[in-house]
């Protein structure tokens, strides 16, 4: 990716997509330096590294009145812990870079001056490392019916390493609507035997998921998302990004 303007950042903060209603948003994470000088460091300061952390931090437009508005969201999350995902400035396509952490909704503030369009800001914590993957389902295809979705080559994952996945659900319809989904590995673009990974609760509602695995080697280099949907006119939309880390 060449240099870029932003645009079009796209963020999901456990089931709301903050995207129209936001205009910044920043992205940091650190190492706590620890030092480590003494006699022996030839008049240097010495460091190692300590506990890593990072912050996802935001502002925008307010808005209430439903589940899918800031307002609503920001008041439930506030003081929980949930996938937050957010795009380089590249969409949320299949495959784009997507940046996601398990986070802490730390703190929320609204309003502002007589006139202005009414603000609001918020930060969250990271609870889990931050990772840097790929966006694995688009949030704009609504999907009605069991299916697979498209395979990426994220690659395999190393002992003691983890594959990360977290799952938007963003927009649901029909009468008992449920939605399954899971992450899938496999050797080839195939999925000819597909092994599956991680397997999210069933959700019903709008809401978010962050799951990983266990620190097993895991030496396939496909991985794909996988959803089961049943209900009577069932109707999901939802993001999900993959990483390892």
């Amino acid at each position: 990716m060449s240099k870029t303007v932003l645009l079009n950042v796209r963020t999901f903060a456990v089931g709301v997509d903050l995207t129209g209603v936001s205009n910044k948003i920043e992205l940091s994470s650190e190492v706590e330096v620890k030092a480590t000088t003494n006699y022996g460091s030839s008049g240097y300061k010495e460091v190692v590294g300590g506990l890593a952390s990072a912050e996802i931090s935001g502002e925008g437009q307010w808005e209430a009145g439903d589940v899918t508005k800031v307002d609503n969201a920001a008041w439930a999350q506030l003081g929980g812990v949930g996938p937050w995902s957010v795009s380089a400035n590249n969409g949320a396509a299949v495959g784009d870079l997507a940046y996601f952490t398990n986070a802490l909704r730390a703190d929320y503030k609204l309003f502002g001056e007589v006139g202005a369009v009414a603000p609001w800001t918020s930060s969250a914590k990271s609870a889990w490392p931050l990772v840097r993957g790929q966006f694995a389902h688009p949030p704009g295809t609504a999907r009605t019916a069991t299916g697979t979705g498209t395979g990426l080559q994220v690659g395999a994952v190393a002992l003691n390493k983890r594959m990360y996945a977290a799952l938007h659900v963003l927009s649901v319809a029909g009468t008992t609507p449920s939605i399954t989904a899971r992450v899938e590995s496999s050797v080839d673009n195939t999925f000819a035997s597909p092994t599956t990974r991680l397997t999210f609760t069933a959700a019903t509602a709008v809401g978010g998921q962050i799951l990983r695995t266990d620190g097993t080697a895991i030496t396939d280099t496909w991985w794909r998302v996988a959803w089961t949907i049943s209900g009577t006119t069932p109707s999901f939309l939802f993001a999900a990004s993959l990483g390892t880390g």
